[in-house]
């Protein structure tokens, strides 16, 4: 049943989905099978094995087109099903630690809807492709192999043990990855790992959005302000399908989001700037509060090790996990499955296909722990790495550098391409973008959300 052209992803989820898609799309490769320990559902229900799906979460540009590339028509699928498609920063109403950025359109876009519709329509698409076989309810116990190659898993399924042989083994299990484990008992490792743990909370609660405001209302987000000294609080309010308003807040440690519905929206006030609270005040809850506390940075350092074991992979979260507040993870997610497909094309299932991709994912993990985990030391009581004195060289050029964008849109825009994960962190520190924040901002930013006359309406609870 498993020929020699057999490969094997853990995990079902969008980085899992992904990589199966590549698999099964590669002349190379007959069959995938995707191991998945949840029960995954038919519909856009939540499973078990993402906590963090209950939360905000937008599918930048970058991540989406590569998305389409790899599944033709999944865009219109996911806005027939109800999600949005808001320009960035056009459909973003944006308090930045420096002050409110302004709207205007640009190339830039995310995807806004829940994570289990997103995920949803991904999987369906996935479940139809010929030679792609999944087996939920089912768990990887281990790899077989040894250090020098992975030949494929051990499986778990209804009590029942199985070898499941494979030229390829891609682990994409997540944050709860056995991975570093797994490498050790075939002699492999050990595997260092970094952390950022700022201790953040997020408490995420869905009201139905007032009926003016159901299609085509911004993402509202007020960010948290690193200079002050003080646990980072942030809000951010995301229209999803369904004509529904999912709004997540955050907190580092010591300024942690209650779990209390009572205390939601005045904790959603008593930000830098109370709009979110205000437009949820009078809005009508559709479920409890959900919190979730599985929000470290962690990466997995596979790159350092002084031998890779042909045959095994390992992408998405598994390798690294991002504060989810910064809106990278799936992106970086689906520019690994990019990587994937790339150096299959190379490399085929060739012995050299698995230290190739997993150098490459290294390189395209470390621009998301740049904007997460760059940020997120910045606050007080993070566990970790401490700053170093480039560090803090880099933040005050970053202060300045943010600042100044508000006023020069040409810097804007690149900072949005940046934030956006579609060019690199470099960019910022281009001559042009140098010298500008060298001048810095020629004017104030504004002081009151730049809303539309519509959308100001709906903030004063005054639209027909």
């Amino acid at each position: 049943m498993y020929g020699p052209t057999h490969a094997v992803v853990v995990g079902g989820g969008l980085a899992g989905m992904l990589a199966a898609t590549v698999l099964a799309g590669h002349p190379t490769v007959d069959t995938v099978t995707v191991v998945e320990r949840d029960e995954l559902p038919d519909d856009a229900t939540e499973r078990r094995g993402l906590p963090q799906g209950h939360h905000a979460h937008v599918l930048m540009s970058s991540g989406a087109r590569i998305i389409e590339g790899l599944l033709p028509g999944v865009t219109r699928a996911w806005l027939d099903a109800g999600a949005h498609r808001l320009g960035l920063p056009h459909g973003y109403v944006m308090l930045l630690p420096q002050g409110w950025l302004p709207r205007w359109e640009t190339e830039e876009f995310v995807v806004s809807c829940s994570r289990a519709l997103l995920d949803h329509v991904v999987r369906q698409r996935v479940r139809r492709r010929a030679g792609v076989r999944v087996l939920d309810r089912s768990r990887v116990t281990g790899l077989l192999g040894d250090a020098g190659r992975v030949t494929g898993v051990r499986v778990r399924r209804e009590g029942v043990d199985e070898e499941l042989p494979a030229a390829l083994v891609v682990d994409a299990s997540g944050r709860a990855s056995r991975s570093p484990r797994w490498l050790a008992e075939l002699g492999a490792g050990p595997v260092t790992e970094d952390l950022v743990d700022s201790g953040l909370r997020y408490a995420t609660r869905i009201f139905r959005a007032p009926q003016p405001a159901a299609r085509g209302f911004p993402v509202v987000n007020v960010q948290a302000d690193p200079t002050r000294r003080r646990p980072g609080q942030t809000a951010a309010l995301v229209p999803i399908e369904g004509g529904r308003w999912l709004v997540t807040l955050s907190g580092t440690r010591g300024g942690e989001p209650p779990a209390d519905e009572r205390r939601f929206v005045a904790f959603a006030r008593g930000m830098r700037h109370p709009v979110v609270g205000d437009l949820i005040a009078d809005a009508e809850p559709l479920g409890p509060v959900r919190v979730t506390n599985s929000t470290a940075n962690r990466r997995r350092r596979f790159d350092r090790m002084d031998r890779w074991p042909a045959g095994f992979v390992v992408l998405g979260d598994a390798v690294a996990s991002f504060n989810p507040v910064y809106g990278h993870g799936m992106s970086v997610a689906a520019k690994e499955a990019a990587i994937l497909r790339a150096e299959l094309g190379r490399h085929g299932l060739a012995p050299g296909l698995a230290g190739s991709v997993q150098r490459a994912v290294a390189a395209v993990a470390d621009e998301g722990w740049q904007h997460a985990a760059g940020s997120d030391i910045r606050f007080p009581d993070v566990r970790g790495a401490a700053p170093s004195r480039i560090d803090r060289i880099r933040w005050r050029y970053q202060d300045r550098l943010f600042r100044t964008a508000l006023d020069r849109r040409p810097i804007a825009e690149e900072l949005i391409r940046v934030f956006s994960l579609s060019a690199p962190s470099s960019r910022l520190r281009s001559p042009r973008v140098a010298l500008a924040t060298l001048r810095g901002p020629r004017a104030a930013p504004p002081s009151e959300p730049p809303f539309t006359a519509r959308e100001l309406a709906v903030v004063r609870h005054d639209a027909p």
